[in-house]
Parts: C-alpha cells; sequence; structure tokens
C-alpha cells in the first residue's frame, strides 16, 4: 500500500490516521489505540513503526523463600492459574525450609564462525597462540567493562565440519545481559582474525546457550506436605517422582513438562524487563544436551522426603535495555528486593521449580483442570459481557450446570439479569 511508505519517518498520530485511511480500522478504533498509547514517546524509543501499548495483567506470586530470604515475586501472564499455583508451589516449599540456590559462575558465550577453512590443524594452532591477544582485543573493543571488573575470559576453538570452525568468546558481562557489548567485542576479534590470519568469517554474534551462566535451585519437603484429599502423601510424592521420570523418558511429557515450567520463568523474566525468547531459547536447548529432548527438572523420593532440582541457563540482565527505562520493570525490582543480576536469576529458577511442584501435584491427584478451569470460566464470564458484580454468580452457575461453552456462559448470564430484574 502506498500509505505505508516511509512509514517508519511519520510521526505516531500520522501513523494512526494512516490505518484510517487505509480503510484498516474505524473512527472508534483508532482512538482506542490513541488511549492505549499513552507512552507514546518511550515506545517509539524502544521499537520501530510504534502504534500503541499492548498490555499484559500483573500479579504477584507469594510464599517465596530462597536462601533464607522472604521475596514477593511480580509475574507478567495472561494464562489463568500461573499466579496462583506459582504461590502454593512456594508455600509448601516454605513450609519446608525454603528453595536453596547457587550460581557457580556467569559468562557469556559468543561466537565467531568461520568459513571456508583449509587446515584445520594449523588454523586452530594459530588461534590458541594468540588467544591472549584477541582477549586484549575484545576487552579493548568495550574497555569500560574491564574496568567495572568484567571483561573477556577465554577462548574455545570447536570445529563444526572440515571447512567450519567456531570461534566461543566467554565474557564476564556483570550486572547486564550483555548482549550488546558482547557483540561489539566479538566483531573487533572476528575482524583481528580476518586481517591477521587472513580467514573467512561468516557471522559473529553472541549465543543463547548460556551454558557459563547455570543457576541451580532445589528444594526438599517432607512427603506429608503433599497429601491431597484422601491421597496420602507419600502416594502424591511417589507419583510425582514418576511424573518426573516419565519427562525424562518421553518428548511428548518432557515438553509439557518444560512448558509447565517456563510459565512461571518468562513471567518473572518478562516482569523484570529481560529479554523471555532468549530464556526459553536456552533453556529448551539445555533441555537437549545430551541428544534426547528431557525435562529440565528432576523429582526423586529419599525415604520420607521429596526432592526437587532444577538447572537452567539464566543470563538475565540487572541493568541496560528496556530495564532502566520502563517505570514498571523499576518497580518490580524494587518489589522483589533483589540486589544484583545473580540473585534475580536464582528467584526466577525458584518460580520454576515452585510451577513445576503446583502443576506436579495437581496433575497426579485432582487433575489439572480443577483449578484451572474456575479462572477459565471467570475469563469466559468476561468475554460474553458479564460485569464485575455479575461474573461470581456466572462462574457459580456454570459450574453448577458443568457449562463450558460460551453460548452456554451468555445464556445463564441472560437469566440472571432477567431474574435480577423481577426482584
Amino acid at each position: 500500500m502506498d500509505l505505508f511508505s516511509k512509514y517508519y519517518q511519520k510521526k505516531w498520530a500520522e501513523r494512526l490516521d494512516v490505518l484510517w485511511e487505509a480503510g484498516l480500522l474505524t473512527t472508534d478504533e483508532i482512538a482506542q489505540l490513541r488511549h492505549l498509547g499513552t507512552a507514546a514517546a518511550l515506545g517509539d524509543t524502544m521499537i520501530e513503526n510504534y502504534l500503541t501499548n499492548y498490555a499484559l495483567p500483573e500479579g504477584l506470586a507469594v510464599n517465596y523463600q530462597i536462601n533464607g530470604k522472604d521475596y514477593v515475586v511480580p509475574m507478567v501472564t495472561e494464562e489463568p492459574s500461573v499466579v496462583a499455583a506459582s504461590s502454593n508451589g512456594a508455600q509448601l516449599v516454605k513450609r519446608a525450609g525454603g528453595f536453596q540456590a547457587r550460581i557457580a559462575e556467569r559468562l557469556m558465550i559468543g561466537q565467531i564462525i568461520i568459513e571456508n577453512v583449509q587446515d584445520q590443524v594449523a588454523l586452530t594452532g594459530a588461534l590458541a597462540t594468540r588467544e591472549e591477544h584477541l582477549l586484549r582485543v575484545a576487552d579493548e573493543a568495550h574497555p569500560s567493562l574491564k574496568r567495572r571488573g568484567g571483561g573477556a575470559r577465554w577462548l574455545r576453538l570447536r570445529p563444526l565440519a572440515a571447512d567450519l570452525l567456531a570461534v566461543d568468546l566467554a565474557v564476564d558481562v556483570q550486572e547486564a545481559m550483555g548482549a550488546n557489548m558482547l557483540n561489539t567485542m566479538l566483531e573487533a576479534v572476528a575482524t583481528a582474525i580476518r586481517t591477521e590470519l587472513d580467514q573467512d568469517v561468516l557471522m559473529a554474534i553472541l549465543s543463547n546457550y548460556a551454558t557459563e551462566c547455570l543457576v541451580q535451585v532445589e528444594c526438599t519437603l517432607p512427603v506429608t506436605l503433599l497429601g491431597r484429599g484422601d491421597i496420602p502423601g507419600e502416594v502424591v510424592a511417589a507419583k510425582i517422582a514418576q511424573a518426573s521420570r516419565v519427562a525424562q523418558l518421553d518428548i511428548y511429557r518432557a515438553t509439557t513438562h518444560n512448558k509447565g515450567i517456563m510459565n512461571g520463568v518468562d513471567a518473572v523474566v518478562l516482569a523484570s524487563g529481560n529479554d523471555w525468547r532468549a530464556i526459553e531459547a536456552g533453556a529448551h536447548a539445555y533441555a537437549a544436551r545430551d541428544g534426547q529432548y528431557r525435562g529440565l527438572s528432576q523429582w526423586k523420593v529419599q525415604g520420607t522426603k521429596l526432592h526437587g532440582q532444577l538447572t537452567l541457563p539464566m543470563p538475565l540482565g540487572f541493568v541496560g535495555g528496556s530495564i532502566g527505562i520502563v517505570p514498571v520493570v523499576q518497580l518490580n525490582h524494587k518489589l522483589m528486593r533483589v540486589e544484583n543480576a545473580r540473585e534475580l536469576e536464582q528467584v526466577v529458577a525458584a518460580v520454576g521449580l515452585a510451577q513445576n511442584l503446583a502443576a506436579l501435584r495437581a496433575l497426579v491427584t485432582d487433575g489439572i483442570q480443577r483449578g484451572h478451569m474456575k479462572l477459565q470460566l471467570r475469563s469466559l464470564a468476561v468475554a460474553v459481557g458479564a460485569d464485575a458484580d455479575e461474573v461470581a454468580a456466572v462462574v457459580q452457575a456454570m459450574q453448577a450446570q458443568h457449562a463450558r461453552s460460551s453460548q452456554q456462559a451468555r445464556e445463564i448470564l441472560q437469566e440472571i439479569r432477567q431474574k435480577n430484574e423481577r426482584k
């Protein structure tokens, strides 16, 4: 469409006008976008062709205790039951002493891919002898990082094929996620390899597979805490362990198992102003690190206790990017009372394990739908037009009638309103 020519050069109000001129939206719909885009100046600085703000609900998960410290955790998600399940899982663990989390080291990995390699042995030898020099080149490309105590740490050489060689660069990025600084350092090293060794560099880019930034979280619960209804705690614990075993054996179960973990992880990563897509990609790659995609967490019964453990690549930033410019992100950091990137990473991993515990416990006892469906019914009631005072009555009637469709919800709402009119 000609109307969208040089769309990126237009001011925000002009971009909205184009949508009306092109017949894509009505005047009322354009007004809705204008109303939602209350922070247009901020949106324009963050993305291209900014239109409006797309809001997602944010809730607060409670009951978290990690390494002896209590937390409340902001979570951004549109999926019902995630925040409730997170809080329930955390409460169980807190009653048993809380989560223990640790991080061995925190390095980001970037790659320089050399193509058209003629002699792998000679090239790897030449690069190995230049490691210290290339690390200095990397540091000189971002000297402020070195001054803050970070910087390039090591190089690793990995032949990918007869004609391809990966040069991995590990960098301590301090409190940032570090994508931009790492890419700057990689490009400087790539230039040195081109000019000094006369090699063809295909690309230089960070990797989101952050195997040098792993966070491990674990918890141990007496099985007596896990009982549900008439199902004894030792039975629930055994079933959770068996469900965990299935996720190690079957990719179909592992995928859903891990999705449940990431329900919690993504929600906190998003609330913290970080890149949830990078965390997702790294987590799923880590789940397949031995050649088979497996569940990321493991639960085992040890005597009278259930032990859970989760390890995740977690390269989160505490500063930089959108973290410093989005007001609600800054408020979320304050709510969590986290002091640095390491602490934030530990909190996020603990949420993932709590989410997993709550999901598995529900799955092997009442079934996953019992708590989930009530929240789904609330959403359905709102979708058919129920106001705040009517939602509870619609949900109660739908539960009583085992109603699940929007048509049934609409009919129930109409009946409730007719009864109220007759009063």
